[in-house]
Parts: structure tokens; sequence; C-alpha cells
């Protein structure tokens, strides 16, 4: 069986996702970089080991991500999982974990990377949003595509109910691409492409608006 640490820094609604599901794999820690990131609670109640590495205790991001690598390789991990963890990682830190570090995203990359996704997809007028995960690589928001789920921009959206509705497929798309990962049926290849080794089926077109029956 695998194992995977998972980083957060906040509420932990995608973690909870995750410990929600079967992954197929041993959850060996949840590091946070906040002291009172509530996730930790949720980890705690599942009887799962939590560390802290506060950012705000290191100098740089240099010597922070050495201490967080640190209490990683501390639960020997096959897989380290980002679940709402707001710290940008060097390029050091992300090659140390090439192919075993994995990302969500809040839209469909490789389109709007960063912060603000859902905003800036309102004032952007588009019909069709969503949620990427994704290996990291040093390029920001730019790794290798594991799986993606859309939804339909709403007239009446909001960027609160936009996130929200994002968010729901964030809870079905992470479990399942941590499963793949898990079971081996998703692996980074060398020329940095993902390869689907089977068992991953492609589901049905979204099309936003709907199309007019003839």
């Amino acid at each position: 069986m695998k194992n995977v640490v998972i980083l957060i820094s906040g509420r932990g609604s995608n973690l909870q996702a995750l410990l929600k599901e079967n992954l197929g794999c041993a959850i060996r820690a949840v590091i946070s970089s906040r002291m009172d990131a509530a996730g930790l609670n949720h980890a705690r109640a599942q009887g799962i080991p939590v560390a802290i590495v506060a950012n705000r205790d290191h100098p740089d991001r240099e010597s922070f991500d050495a201490a967080l690598a640190a209490e990683i390789d501390h639960h020997d991990p096959d897989f380290v999982v980002l679940a709402g963890f707001m710290r940008i990682l060097t390029e050091k830190f992300v090659m140390r974990y090439q192919g075993r570090l994995v990302n969500i995203h809040p839209s469909l990359l490789p389109a709007y990377p960063g912060m603000h996704t859902h905003a800036r997809a309102l004032a952007d007028g588009v019909k069709i949003h969503g949620c990427t995960v994704h290996f990291v690589t040093p390029d920001l928001d730019h790794g290798p595509i594991i799986i993606q789920a859309a939804v339909p921009v709403l007239e009446s959206d909001t960027e609160h109910s936009l996130a929200e509705r994002v968010l729901r497929e964030e809870h079905r798309i992470y479990p399942q691409a941590v499963r793949w990962l898990c079971s081996g049926k998703v692996r980074l290849g060398m020329d940095g492409r993902v390869i689907n080794e089977g068992g991953v089926t492609l589901g049905t077109s979204l099309i936003s608006p709907a199309l007019e029956v003839a």
C-alpha cells in the first residue's frame, strides 16, 4: 500500500473530501503551514498524525522548504498531496518530489493560474469553468494534468456561487486522482506527460449554454 502525506494551510475542505473516501493508500500525516489551520482538527479526529511547519518561523522560502521536506521525509511518503496549501514552493523542493507531488487548482488549467480564478472567469465572460488536479512543477499551476472537471457558468453567478459549484467538483475529482496514483493507473512519464495505464475512462461532454435540439 502506498503512503501519502497531505499538506494544508486552512480549513481543509479538500482534506475532508479525501479522508471520507477509500483512497487505497495510507495517509501517514497531515502537515500544516499554519498553527491555526482548521483542517488539523479533521486529521486528529481520524487519528492521523499531524505536524506544523509554520512559515512565520522561517526567514525565507528556502529555509521553510528545507524544514518542510525534512518533516515530509520523516513519514516516507510515495506521494505528497497539496490540499489548500498556500505557499509557493521553491524549484529545489518541487524537483525533490518530482512525479510524486500533486495539487488541485480551481480553474481549467492552463487558464487562470494563480489567485482569484473565479472572479477572473466571471470578468472574462467564460461559459465553462472548473478545476484541475495536476502534477506540480516549478512553473506555477502549469504541471501535467491528471484530471479536470468542468461546470457551466450561469448568468446569475457571483464569485461565491461559482466557487461553491467548482468546489463540489474538486471534492469529487481529487479523491479519484489520488486513487489512480496509489493504484498505479496514473503516473508521470519520463517525457513529462501523464501516462494512463488503463482503467481511466473519459466522461460525457459538457456544453454550456446547451445545444438546441433541431
